[in-house]
C-alpha cells in the first residue's frame, strides 16, 4: 500500500501531517460503500456547473443508503461560478467528506480509503492510475493492481434529463482467457478500439473442440 500510496516521495502528493490527518478521519469512519474523486467527477461534463454534477451523483448514490466518502480540495469550498457552496453544503449533508490543501493530490488518500474500508468498497474516477501501477516494483504486483482496479472502479457514462446519472457496471467475472473441458472462451477487442484501463473487452470468442 505504501509503494502505491506515495511511490517513494510522499510530498509529492501530500505532506506526513495531512496524510496522518487523513488517516485518523478514516479511522473515525464506518467502512465506506463508495469513495468519490470529488474534482475528477466534477469535471465530467465540461458544459454544467461542477458543483451540481458532483451534487447529482452524491444524491443518486446517498438514495441507496450507501456509506459514501466525497474527496475534494479546499478551493471547492469557496464561492465560484463553477462551484456553489448552497450545493456543496448538500453533498457535505448526504457524505462524509474530506477536503486537501489545493496543491495536494486526491489519488492516495482516494486508494488508502478504498483499501481501508475492505473489498466490497468501489472507488469512482476516470484517473487511470498510471502513476501508482509505475510504483510498484514487479510485474506481478502491478498485475495484481490491475486487476483489484477493474474490480472496483466505477465510471460515469452519461448524465440524463433530470440529472440521471449512468455508471458502467462491474463485471462479476475476470476477462481472462478461461477454459471448461473442450471448450475456450478468450476474450478481445476489436482492431484499433481504443478503451480505459479500468475497461474491459466485451466480446468474447468462444471455440469448442470437435469430437
Amino acid at each position: 500500500m505504501k509503494d502505491v500510496i506515495d511511490g517513494g516521495d510522499l510530498y509529492k502528493k501530500t505532506t506526513p501531517q495531512e496524510l496522518e490527518r487523513f488517516q485518523n478521519f478514516v479511522k473515525c469512519c464506518p467502512p465506506f460503500d463508495i469513495v468519490i474523486d470529488g474534482l475528477n467527477v466534477a469535471k465530467t461534463f465540461p458544459k454544467a456547473r461542477e458543483s451540481q454534477v458532483l451534487l447529482d451523483v452524491v444524491s443518486q448514490l446517498a438514495k441507496q443508503n450507501l456509506e459514501l466518502l466525497v474527496l475534494g480540495r479546499k478551493h471547492m469550498l469557496t464561492q465560484h461560478s463553477r462551484w456553489r457552496k448552497d450545493e456543496m453544503k448538500m453533498v457535505q449533508k448526504q457524505a462524509s467528506c474530506f477536503f486537501a490543501d489545493n496543491i495536494s493530490e486526491d489519488d492516495p488518500f482516494l486508494l488508502y480509503a478504498t483499501l481501508h474500508s475492505g473489498n466490497h468498497c468501489k472507488f469512482i474516477t476516470k484517473d487511470l492510475m498510471r502513476d501508482h501501477k509505475a510504483c510498484l516494483h514487479n510485474a506481478k504486483t502491478q498485475h495484481l493492481f490491475f486487476k483489484w482496479q477493474r474490480g472496483h472502479q466505477l465510471a460515469i457514462l452519461n448524465r440524463l434529463p433530470g440529472s440521471k446519472i449512468i455508471f458502467q457496471n462491474i463485471p462479476s467475472y475476470d476477462t481472462v482467457v478461461q477454459t471448461t473441458g473442450d471448450s475456450w472462451h478468450i476474450p478481445y477487442d476489436d482492431d484499433m478500439v481504443e478503451r480505459y484501463s479500468y475497461e474491459v473487452p466485451t466480446k468474447w470468442l468462444c471455440l469448442h473442440r470437435k469430437t
